[in-house]
């Protein structure tokens, strides 16, 4: 009994051992930050350094300390239509952007699933070569295609395809080219993991049951893959919603993002307090759905 009760609290300590450790990361890396940024966005902007007034102010006279909190910023986030568009624009893109991703990705990641070992590594690596080479370069050839005089334009007019260029860069069009292109192995991966540990049994029994291709691919592969497709989409849609490169080299002026807004809040009107509740607020809004999707799905597990 006494050797039980020494071996479980050696396996408690060497749990909470290797839970603490991930968890520290995450609090100093992204709890505090969060809490530093939600402070700015409860002040006032000045012009100072830092340009952001003092929650706390202590009056030596009267030995007391005073806490100002300004939810001026919150409110006119609700008040002037510029943000909520920016907002809206933003997951409109990368839904749309997500959606796209996952129609390239998913055949992709089956046929990476389904092939042998030796040509399995191979398709996996030139999947990650891209991460090799640097991001912005890789938006920047973008550029180079998708421009009027660029090579796409230039392959059209050759074959007689078009009469005249097209215009495709500064558009919507190219910024989801742009991040299907850019996230694309952070859907693969995902995708990748799920499919290859499919059972494939359930495929053979349903051709022998007379099912049909498209038929077992809805019925059995699909729900197999949803962990996978969920878990793809997060990574995708997540940074997609507060990128700012690609908007801003493949994009039109009229491409609102709210990246982009947080650029100018911060660095043309110096507005910290302004941009750290924008900030805030997207944060709550990307958040808040993945504890739902998470809580559901410990909910089903239960059950």
């Amino acid at each position: 009994m006494g050797r039980l009760i020494y071996a479980l609290r050696h396996l408690s300590i060497g749990r909470w051992t290797v839970i603490s450790l991930p968890s520290l990361w995450l609090a100093i890396f992204f709890f505090v930050p969060f809490l530093v940024v939600f402070k700015i966005s409860l002040a006032e902007p000045t012009i100072s350094i830092p340009p952001y007034s003092s929650l706390l102010e202590w009056d030596p006279e009267e030995s007391f300390a005073t806490l100002k909190l300004n939810l001026g910023n919150y409110l006119y986030l609700f008040e002037d239509a510029f943000y909520l568009e920016a907002y809206l624009s933003s997951i409109r893109i990368a839904a749309v952007s997500t959606f796209f991703t996952l129609l390239v990705a998913f055949p992709m990641a089956y046929l990476i699933a389904r092939s042998k070992s030796t040509t399995r590594i191979l398709l996996l690596s030139l999947v990650i070569l891209p991460f090799w080479t640097s991001f912005l370069l890789r938006v920047y050839a973008w550029m180079g295609f998708l421009k009027k005089n660029g090579l796409i334009n230039e392959f059209l007019m050759t074959f007689g395809l078009v009469d005249q260029p097209l215009t495709m860069l500064q558009t919507d069009f190219a910024v989801y080219i742009g991040i299907v292109y850019t996230y694309l192995p952070f859907m693969v991966l995902p995708l990748y993991t799920t499919l290859e540990k499919m059972d494939l049994t359930l495929l053979e029994a349903a051709e022998d049951l007379g099912g049909r291709p498209l038929q077992n691919f809805f019925l059995i592969t699909l729900p197999q893959a949803i962990p996978g497709i969920i878990a793809g989409c997060l990574l995708v849609f997540i940074p997609a919603v507060g990128e700012y490169v690609i908007p801003a080299l493949l994009g039109g002026s009229d491409t609102l993002m709210i990246g982009k807004v947080l650029w100018d809040e911060f660095f043309l009107n110096r507005d910290w307090p302004m941009a750290s509740a924008v900030a805030t607020v997207m944060l709550i809004v990307l958040v808040l759905p993945i504890m739902l999707i998470r809580n559901t799905n410990s909910g089903k597990e239960l059950a």
